[in-house]
């Protein structure tokens, strides 16, 4: 009981979270109201965009930023939307209606706070990072493409739920020259945004940039589609409507989502430790702070949580070191619904696009996919099929497909790193020294190499002695230690006497277990050392020579 009780006090707020506020809190409070004003139109972007609409982009970022704060894992994380839950609830909600976002929301929220309390966190620091750079690649170009219909005008509902097809069936639709009007406000927020980034990067480029096409809009009556009408509160917090047969039918999208705002808030957590000396990362905590991030936005009808990568950058770049920031960071947000809904229901839409498509470009890195192509071919490889399954069908079957095919290629190197190698024998040569054959083996037996090293074995011809060297062995796995029973039975069956020398203290148990020991002729065939196995290989030699002349 001690023990699990220690493990639960590991995973939930302590006053040592907050044992610097006292030396930082100006910092948190002035880096809470940059990343609330940063936050903003990518809140209210991502509602739009994932179809829940804006104010469900709002709630999530308010209610899942605090939770997050509080429970994760993390000093500087700052949680909300993200671009990366946009392009995976987009389909959601398109099959199955905005009602499911809160419903989905509460499922994967119960299990990432499974994942953490089972132990799960440390499991992102096996993705690959041509996996993980061709994810990010995949679903920048996604978020772009969704953001198509809305920057040429076309609003139509009935397009496909594959972002590029629906961007296609946008164009066919657009209504020229109209749709110029909202693609000039999209290219307006960009080049305030690169404007701001170039000559003035602590400013927040976005928020002003939705500010001016704004008030510019507004004041000279062009028409732009709106966000409309938000509410000048928080929803009164309920359960969402649950029925058996929805449960079923969303299971597998609640999976894809939880599996997603792990990585992502993991990945986050992660980039942020390397930013700034910002204190240890409890990915265990840091799960079951989002997935209660996630259950509380859902009872507020909001969406999915995760860490975002961009908003936590600022953060510790704007002097946050503490969970206040991520706090103050979604009062800004509550402050801006209580006190100016009716002016952001103003935003047009197009300039949200607008927003997105530039998150969307800095996502794709040019510097990277550069960097990943020069690395070998296997890594660039990995990384465009990785980035082209995200844009064409699901993020999560991206990544699955990514670790399979890196598995794939580091099998390949692994198997390619392994040999058995004939070695001469040591010391003056004997007579019958050509009928023993002293193999070493190097680097892994294992499914990838063991047929291949039996049959470089076996082919060799008159010989009546085989010692196999295993002391260089690094890796022995079940097929590698069966495949080595087969050998050794199968030279035994060719009248070959099998030696072995050198099994490794970690391998003996497993090769006992699948007979490669039993398959010897003799349990004294088994040596520590190479000298005594080569004196007994040369006098069984002996032997049989002078067996073959007394025949003879």
């Amino acid at each position: 009981m001690s023990r699990a009780a220690r493990r639960l006090r590991v995973l939930l707020p302590k006053p040592a979270d907050y044992r610097d506020l006292r030396r930082s809190w100006r910092g948190d409070v002035a880096a809470g109201l940059t990343v609330g004003i940063v936050a903003l139109p990518l809140a209210l972007a991502f509602g739009v965009s994932s179809g829940a609409g804006a104010e469900a982009g709002l709630v999530t970022a308010i209610v899942a930023g605090i939770v997050a704060a509080v429970f994760g894992g993390s000093s500087v994380q700052v949680s909300g939307p993200t671009g990366a839950m946009v392009v995976v609830l987009a389909p959601i909600v398109a099959v199955h209606g905005i009602g499911s976002v809160a419903i989905v929301s509460l499922m994967a929220g119960v299990i990432v706070v499974v994942a953490g309390a089972l132990r799960l966190g440390r499991a992102v620091s096996t993705i690959p990072w041509p996996v993980i750079e061709g994810f990010t690649a995949g679903i920048g170009i996604t978020i772009f493409l969704q953001q198509v219909p809305a920057a040429i005008g076309v609003h139509n509902s009935g397009h496909s739920t594959n972002a590029a097809v629906a961007a296609v069936q946008a164009i066919a639709e657009a209504s020229w020259p109209g749709a110029l009007l909202p693609i000039a406000a999209v290219a307006a927020v960009a080049l305030i945004m690169l404007g701001f980034g170039r000559f003035a990067p602590r400013m927040p480029g976005s928020f002003v940039a939705i500010v001016v096409v704004s008030l510019v809009a507004v004041f000279a009556g062009l028409g732009l589609k709106e966000i409309g009408e938000l509410p000048a509160s928080l929803p009164v917090p309920m359960l969402p409507a649950i029925n058996g047969s929805l449960l079923v039918e969303l299971a597998g999208p609640a999976c894809a989502v939880a599996a997603l705002a792990a990585i992502e808030s993991l990945l986050s957590a992660r980039v942020a430790a390397t930013l700034a000396d910002t204190g240890p990362v409890n990915a265990d905590r840091e799960l079951v702070g989002q997935g209660l991030a996630s259950i509380a936005s859902s009872f507020f009808g909001g969406m999915p949580a995760t860490g975002a990568i961009a908003r936590t950058a600022v953060n510790v770049r704007s002097g946050g070191r503490t969970r206040l920031a991520a706090v103050v960071h979604s009062l800004v947000l509550l402050f801006v619904v209580v006190a100016a809904a009716g002016i952001v229901s103003s935003i047009p839409l197009a300039a949200l696009a607008g927003v997105l498509m530039m998150t969307a470009a800095r996502m794709v890195s040019i510097s990277t996919a550069r960097r990943v192509i020069m690395a070998s071919r296997s890594t660039a490889t990995i990384y465009f099929v990785t980035m082209l399954v995200t844009v064409s069908f699901d993020l999560i079957i991206a990544v699955g497909i990514g670790l399979a095919a890196a598995g794939f290629f580091a099998l390949r190197a692994l198997s390619r790193a392994s040999g058995a190698h004939r070695e001469p024998l040591p010391g003056e040569a004997q007579p019958g020294d050509n009928r023993i054959a002293l193999f070493r083996f190097d680097g892994s037996l294992f499914f990838g190499a063991a047929e291949r090293l039996s049959d470089r074995i076996a082919e060799e011809p008159n010989v009546q002695v085989v010692i196999l060297r295993l002391s260089q062995l690094q890796l022995v796995d079940s097929t590698g230690a069966h495949a080595m029973a087969g050998l050794v039975r199968e030279l035994e069956r060719r009248g070959v006497t099998v030696l072995i020398k050198g099994v490794r203290e970690e391998h003996r148990a497993l090769m006992e277990k699948l007979g490669v020991m039993k398959a010897l002729r003799h349990p004294n065939h088994l040596f520590a050392g190479l000298a005594p196995a080569l004196e007994h290989a040369r006098s069984h030699v002996a032997r049989l020579a002078k067996a073959n002349a007394e025949d003879s």
